[in-house]
């Protein structure tokens, strides 16, 4: 093996790489947040009586699940582009991953919602509370709680599914600055093993974070 580590130019580029990690991450909790929010929508949606609004949801959830999140980023990039409607890298990968993010947790929240005993409802509702309130008091936070975990495992693969805009050009997160400085050094080694570091400290930090998160807000 006749290969000489240098680390030098990876100290040097340091900075900039955890400064494309705080992109990373910006990028990561945008593409939770929204996709949450969109989760909750189709989730309701799904249980819903209405084969419109079933429907619909269900083919969302169905193309998220089951197509490859590479798919999802270029069909917005590049597919959208096509036809005319041009976006940024930046956009078309907070999207892609708030597209599949909304599809795995839709299903998630669906049995969370499940695991909320009817009689609670029925109980909240006869103590005057309407159905938006017993849905916010009342069904809500019993649902979050029993799929707490399960979003923070969606969150870690946000965070590692942002690796994917270096397909699009994206070159201000992890990947993209750690390529940048991969194609200016050579030193393709020493660089994609930092940047796996970081990306590994980033998402063990997280989970560390969510559990005593989880230990305030749940332990009674």
């Amino acid at each position: 093996m006749s290969y000489t580590f240098q680390w030098r130019p990876v100290f040097r580029a340091l900075p900039e790489m955890l400064w494309g990690a705080l992109v990373t991450l910006e990028i990561a909790i945008l593409a939770m947040v929204i996709g949450t929010a969109l989760a909750v929508v189709l989730a309701l949606a799904k249980r819903s009586g209405n084969k419109t609004f079933s429907g619909l949801a269900a083919i969302w959830i169905e193309a998220a699940r089951n197509t490859p999140a590479l798919f999802q980023i270029y069909m917005i990039y590049f597919g959208l582009g096509s036809l005319g409607i041009r976006v940024d890298s930046y956009t078309a990968l907070v999207v892609g991953i708030t597209f599949n993010n909304a599809g795995y947790l839709a299903e998630t929240f669906r049995g969370g919602f499940s695991a909320v005993p009817e009689t609670q409802i029925r109980a909240a509702r006869s103590l005057g509370m309407g159905a938006v309130q017993t849905m916010w008091h009342i069904v809500l936070p019993q649902m979050l709680r029993a799929v707490f975990h399960a979003m923070t495992n969606q969150m870690v693969w946000s965070i590692l599914m942002t690796s994917l805009g270096t397909i699009v050009g994206l070159t201000s997160d992890l990947t993209g600055v750690t390529q940048q400085q991969n194609v200016l050094t050579y030193r393709t080694f020493e660089f994609f093993m930092v940047a796996a570091v970081l990306y590994y400290l980033i998402s063990k930090t997280f989970t560390v974070g969510a559990r005593l998160l989880a230990w305030r807000l749940f332990r009674y």
